[in-house]
């Protein structure tokens, strides 16, 4: 009996020194005054963007709310919880021991050893009648014992931090159009263009919306999630959810929309999509509304072609290693070493049919947060039988000649922006008309191919790998131009930062690995590799 005693008293201690609190966080539940739309809302303080106040109500729904339609009170709480928010993110995050620790790590092993010595122990000095008794209590203790490790095992599952570096070569074949950016949260794609491929031709239910480049830059870039974690309920991307904005970005830079409509309609079966899979909204912002397969013509084949806004890869016809696809799930994906993906189809849903991993969809049925379009002339009424034919940029790259068919006739719209930001559209049809509007500035880049390649060969680090610190060289005098020197790990962790020309940087304290080395000039932003031994 004594025995009996000591092994579950051995296992319960065991049980409690390897237990892990259960990491609920408290809630900060807030009584906001929308004072003018005179109503309440209890609920946390999500985000602050665009001068609205995100708040998350006790539903878990996320709704924007102007900074000016709160109270005074409020105000002052949402701008100061926002400059909090601001300082967490600015802060060097270093890894934890718990996150660089393997799934089942020393201690794991050391309680296994443990178990079975003491195991061992018991039954070498027990008769047969105790052993009958010993035995449940024995396998009993040990499950809890194991059982106090799955929190952990669940936690690292779920808490994996996605490559940086594996997101931003998916958008290398289409840089510098492309811009990319990233953080310990985030990675960031910026764009101001039209895809590379023609467009328009096919549509054969034209909604006279047609394609201008839209400002995605900045604060409003598009964000991919580096932390994807797994829903408990995935969400069906249907008629019914995710009908506004985006539900991925493709790796050139351009959103694609749930397959259906606002009215429900499947885009690609009733004619409103062009050969490459896309159309504009009603900002006059071309998206895709299915997998943009047409792609795979400027990267490789196994490179993703997209990534959801779930934080989750987008892949074709074959895997990432260059073997035939497998099966897919019902949310049109599956998982590929321990890591899940989704895969393009031919037909619905065409890409993702359910959203694996947790995303914020807020009332308007838009994932936030995710950029904006900037309209320019607001939404068009459809043309009924009209065919586009063609859609050619002109010889200044600031406009399309856009040609379509209609009732046996061939039609077009001239188009045409300043930068100034004036638009102007002119209709060739049996009677001319055209409309001028003041929009949004032009979005270009200011910076092209050569000229990147000249900044990046202006700056050189030596040694080059390096064990205690290098040399940052910079030519051409530019070192007035830095704005911040940061280096981050290869998991996107930020282990050096400085907000001046440092030409002798110390690394002596990291360990050895791979890293990058981002120099942020006043314009335009180099990244090197960088080695420590």
């Amino acid at each position: 009996m004594k025995r009996i005693i000591s092994l579950a008293i051995i296992c319960i201690i065991c049980n409690v020194m390897t237990a892990h609190t259960i990491g609920n966080d408290p809630v900060n539940i807030r009584h906001w005054s929308i004072e003018k739309e005179h109503k309440y809302v209890d609920g946390s303080f999500y985000m602050f963007k665009d001068g609205k106040v995100f708040i998350e109500d006790i539903n878990y729904k996320v709704e924007g709310y102007p900074l000016l339609s709160l109270s005074d009170e409020d105000q002052v709480f949402a701008l100061n919880k926002n400059e909090w928010v601001k300082e967490i993110n600015k802060r060097i995050i270093v890894p934890s021991k718990e996150e660089a620790t393997p799934l089942f790590d020393f201690n794991f092993w050391m309680m296994i050893a443990a178990l079975f010595l003491f195991g061992v122990y018991l039954f070498s000095f027990s008769n047969k009648r105790t052993i009958r008794y010993l035995l449940p209590v024995f396998a009993i203790g040990a499950v809890f014992t194991l059982y106090s490790f799955t929190g952990k095992v669940i936690k690292h599952l779920q808490s994996t931090i996605t490559n940086p570096l594996t997101i931003d070569s998916a958008f290398t074949p289409f840089k510098p159009g492309v811009t990319t950016n990233w953080d310990t949260t985030w990675f960031y794609v910026s764009s101001c263009h039209n895809p590379s491929h023609p467009m328009m031709a096919g549509i054969t239910a034209w909604q006279q919306q047609v394609p201008i480049p839209q400002t995605y830059t900045g604060n409003n870039s598009w964000q991919i999630p580096l932390n994807p974690v797994l829903a408990d309920t995935p969400v069906a991307v249907s008629p019914a959810h995710f009908t506004r904005g985006a539900v991925a970005v493709a790796i050139n830079g351009i959103p694609i929309f749930n397959p259906y409509t606002n009215t429900g309609a499947d885009a690609f079966l009733t004619g409103q999509l062009d050969n490459w899979g896309g159309h504009c909204g009603r900002a006059d912002d071309y998206h895709y509304h299915i997998a943009p397969m047409t792609l795979y013509n400027q990267t490789a084949s196994n490179n993703a072609i997209a990534y959801a806004l779930d934080g989750f890869a987008v892949y074709g016809t074959v895997e990432p290693d260059g073997s035939a696809r497998m099966a897919l799930d019902t949310n049109n994906g599956h998982f590929w070493h321990n890591v899940y993906h989704y895969h393009g189809v031919p037909s619905a849903p065409y890409m993702i049919g359910y959203m694996v991993g947790k995303v914020t969809e807020d009332t308007t049925h838009q994932i936030i947060p995710q950029p904006h379009a900037n309209p320019v002339r607001g939404g068009q009424t459809p043309l009924n039988g009209a065919v586009i034919t063609n859609c050619q940029p002109n010889g200044n790259n600031n406009g399309y000649n856009l040609s379509y068919t209609l009732n046996s006739n061939t039609d077009s719209l001239v188009y045409s922006w300043t930068n100034t930001g004036v638009y102007t559209f002119k209709f060739y049809r049996s009677v001319y008309s055209d409309s001028v509007y003041n929009g949004f500035l032009p979005c270009v880049h200011d910076v092209g191919m050569n000229e990147l390649a000249a900044m990046d060969n202006a700056v050189l680090i030596y040694p080059n790998p390096s064990q205690k610190g290098f040399t940052l060289g910079l030519k051409n005098n530019i070192e007035k131009e830095i704005q911040e020197i940061a280096i981050y790990s290869i998991n996107g962790y930020k282990v050096y930062h400085a907000n001046k020309y440092n030409g002798d940087v110390d690394i002596s304290s990291l360990s050895v690995g791979t890293y990058l080395v981002k120099i942020q000039f006043r314009d335009y932003q180099v990244v090197k590799k960088l080695l420590v031994q």
